[in-house]
């Protein structure tokens, strides 16, 4: 049985892989704001580490990776000065790729096709970058090459009530084949949902290509024999809509039940990181990651030469922490932070350049790059991550003054409180 083992690993190590991390751009992430006015969405630090950090980090486990390519339409120069540190750190190839325009999650696959093809892979990694989860790549890549279909997707069983949110699918439970799949269905179809985390063979290429055509035909058919062909020219929304390909929709859902997907479970955790609150909950999960996977990412101390520190807070090695504040649980603290005397911090994320002074408490909330917060001040949330108002956001530059309470609040940058204030968004 050894023997078979060894030979299976041996055929299966030559054959390359090339990872894709889907990462949107500008004209969307809305709800990311006001944080998204200064970074890109994908490089805001969950467990102190940038969003597209951790699923990159879980494909560098990957055998024969030949390359980490990162799709969106953010400016270049956004990604430069990350992609070339990461680079040099990892010692695996990261590329940004730049769409002129949004094509989807499929699109955007197929426009970069020869570059994606270049290694000649025999499987490629598809991920979305707002997902946070543990990212098993290694045992779903061995399940994909098992079942010897066109791809595997992840998935997870999650509750009645919250199923709807997502694409909801029915897979076989002996084969695990996709047979049926809905995105967001007005109807309940299942409890498993799409993790959108995906490996496919190069197969993928051509069924995105007889999807793009077949919108393209319909388009022209419907240019052709309507009033619009007198006024619409050929670069109308229709063409548009030819070349923007969705995997959920326009691949998964037509290729269900065919014999050519499959799914690979997945009991561990997952989030969509659509709000700026699920940042903080998605920071606790790495945190605790962290514990297993990197436990050297976490700080320790116990009140005397060091702060306190309660469960799992991470500190970048240059931020200066008063020995008598207290942290914990679920804190990341960012460069440059100076955090004062007597500061209590739960559930977290203090951002670069951020002053807290003495005896100030954060509590469920996000503080943004350069603020300060004075004496006794308090910033508060109520810990519904998912609500609009669940958490208060500072973005950039704010100052809140000594003994000022702000509680679920959202404050545009560079303002100043001198007035407590509650469940406001302050522009």
């Amino acid at each position: 049985m050894e023997t078979t083992n060894d030979a299976l690993d041996t055929t299966v190590s030559h054959k390359k892989t090339v990872a894709v991390i889907l990462m949107g751009g500008p004209t969307k992430g809305t709800r990311f704001r006001p944080l998204s006015f200064n970074l890109a969405k994908p490089l805001f630090p969950l467990a102190g580490q940038p969003m597209v950090h951790h699923p990159i980090l879980a494909c560098k486990k990957i055998p024969d990776l030949a390359q980490v390519y990162l799709i969106g339409f953010y400016e270049e120069r956004e990604f430069s000065l990350y992609i070339s540190t990461l680079s040099n750190e990892l010692k695996v190839p990261v590329r940004y790729l730049r769409e002129d325009k949004p094509h989807g999650s499929a699109g955007g696959l197929y426009k970069f096709q020869d570059l994606i093809m270049e290694d000649d892979p025999a499987d490629i990694i598809v991920l979305n970058c707002d997902v946070c989860c543990s990212f098993p790549l290694t045992d779903m890549l061995e399940a994909h090459r098992n079942h010897g279909g066109m791809g595997t997707l992840l998935v997870k069983k999650v509750s009645k009530e919250v199923a709807s949110e997502f694409g909801e699918l029915v897979a076989d439970p002996k084969t695990g084949e996709l047979l049926h799949y809905a995105e967001k269905p007005e109807t309940f179809v299942s409890d498993f949902i799409n993790c959108g985390v995906y490996i496919f063979t190069p197969e993928i290429f051509r069924v995105i290509k007889d999807v793009t055509s077949s919108k393209h035909e319909r388009s022209v058919v419907r240019r052709l024999s309507s009033f619009e062909a007198l006024t619409i020219s050929s670069s109308s929304k229709y063409t548009l809509q030819a070349d923007f390909v969705r995997l959920d929709q326009d691949i998964l859902t037509p290729s269900a039940g065919k014999k050519k997907l499959y799914t690979f479970e997945t009991n561990e955790f997952w989030e969509q990181i659509k709000t700026p609150g699920m940042s903080i909950r998605c920071s606790l999960l790495y945190l605790a990651q962290y514990r297993v996977t990197m436990p050297e990412l976490l700080a320790t101390g116990d009140g005397k030469k060091s702060p306190t520190v309660i469960g799992d807070v991470f500190i970048h090695r240059s931020a200066k922490v008063h020995p008598t504040a207290k942290l914990g649980p679920n804190v990341s603290i960012s460069a440059n932070a100076r955090i004062g005397p007597g500061a209590r911090l739960i559930h977290c994320i203090i951002l670069d350049d951020v002053e807290i002074k003495e005896n100030a408490v954060v509590m469920h909330s996000i503080v943004g790059w350069k603020s300060s917060l004075g004496r006794w001040a308090r910033v508060q949330g109520g810990g519904d991550y998912n609500a609009k108002l669940g958490i208060t956001i500072l973005g950039e530059g704010v100052d809140v003054e000594d003994e000022t309470v702000v509680v679920n609040c959202i404050i545009l940058p560079h303002k100043t409180l001198n007035i407590s204030v509650q469940d406001e968004i302050i522009l």
